[in-house]
């Protein structure tokens, strides 16, 4: 009898231990890599054949393994497995930019009716706009209306919390934007989430004061995308900054407000512009296969990946600062913070 994998259950192999990543059902399982080995190696192999291979010494854990893999769902039996096949790893869309970040303080001025126009007709699905001071309900009413008719479909909002702002104006707000996906409110007393009336946005109060972009970057457990878009682009892409663009406090257009790189003002430079200067796109390309340490990472193709912050700054493959597991021990590091909203995508 042959075992064949599903599709969107892929098999991937790290250092000390596998996944599977069932792309579908948006989950993953660790696997040992002696699995992986015969996932892969003896692809489409009946079982006889692979008990023969290894002289019949194996036959229990090889049974052991199969019956694991028919328990969670991850293989079907059949007699032509030739006939089903894998998922191709490519991924394509057509917007110039997917995503992006838009920064405020108190001193920012950014002109958002331009901004909005520039972001459509790029093709932006999402937005994530945050405010490190207080900034009035109405304000980011004002905002998000300019987005109605657009194709934006994914909305997140960061904002200080304050005594003005009671948790039904957040709801409203909430029930007014359909697009807001979350609403993340720091420098808060208490660290509690808590979902809108009458929708399922959830609204996340947290007690760490976020004052700049220097918040961003880190990589945890909790943070992991489990789906057939993320893990396609993850081939080829970067996960965090491929088809991104933001713009910091100052109006001043990079890949992500944590880098130091410049492409303009929003002042003077529009957004299309900005992205076809010398070095913007670059690093839309650097994926997880070619970064050192991550490259041997189970999770490599569901965590998003920081190329602001990362250990060695005069090498651009070196590993994200800001990630604390070691896929050579499988343990992450007390510094894995899990409610950090400047994740990324």
């Amino acid at each position: 009898m042959t075992f064949k994998l599903f599709s969107c259950c892929i098999p991937v192999r790290g250092a000390l231990r596998s996944t599977i990543c069932d792309v579908q059902r948006r989950t993953f399982s660790f696997i040992p890599n002696k699995l992986h080995e015969l996932l892969i190696d003896y692809k489409d192999k009946d079982i006889d054949f692979i008990k023969k291979h290894f002289n019949n010494e194996y036959d229990k854990q090889i049974e052991e393994y199969y019956d694991f893999l028919l328990k969670k769902e991850y293989v079907f039996a059949c007699d032509n497995p030739e006939q089903f096949p894998s998922i191709e790893m490519i991924w394509k869309i057509p917007s110039v930019i997917t995503n992006a970040v838009i920064d405020f303080s108190k001193y920012s001025n950014h002109d958002i009716v331009k901004i909005s126009k520039e972001l459509e007709a790029l093709g932006c699905l999402a937005i994530q706009f945050r405010f490190y001071d207080l900034v009035e309900i109405d304000e980011i009413q004002n905002i998000l209306q300019l987005f109605n008719l657009s194709r934006i479909h994914d909305i997140q909002i960061l904002m200080k919390s304050s005594y003005k702002q009671s948790f039904r104006d957040l709801e409203k707000l909430c029930l007014i934007n359909t697009r807001v996906s979350i609403i993340i409110v720091h420098s808060n007393k208490y660290n509690k989430k808590k979902q809108a009336r009458n929708c399922k946005t959830p609204i996340l109060f947290i007690k760490t004061n976020i004052t700049n972009h220097s918040f961003c970057g880190f990589v945890n457990y909790n943070h992991f995308v489990v789906n057939i878009t993320h893990f396609t682009e993850s081939q080829k892409h970067n996960t965090c900054l491929n088809r991104k663009i933001s713009i910091d406090t100052e109006g001043n257009i990079k890949n992500c407000p944590s880098m130091s790189k410049s492409y303009g003002n929003i002042r003077d430079t529009t957004l299309r512009e900005a992205i076809e200067k010398q070095g913007f796109k670059d690093v839309w390309y650097i994926h997880k296969d070619q970064i050192e340490i991550c490259k041997d990472c189970e999770f490599r193709h569901i965590c998003t990946d920081c190329r602001a912050y990362i250990q060695d700054p005069n090498n651009i493959y070196s590993k994200p600062a800001k990630c604390s597991y070691n896929p050579y021990t499988a343990t992450w590091g007390e510094d894995n913070p899990t409610n950090n909203p400047l994740h990324g995508k």
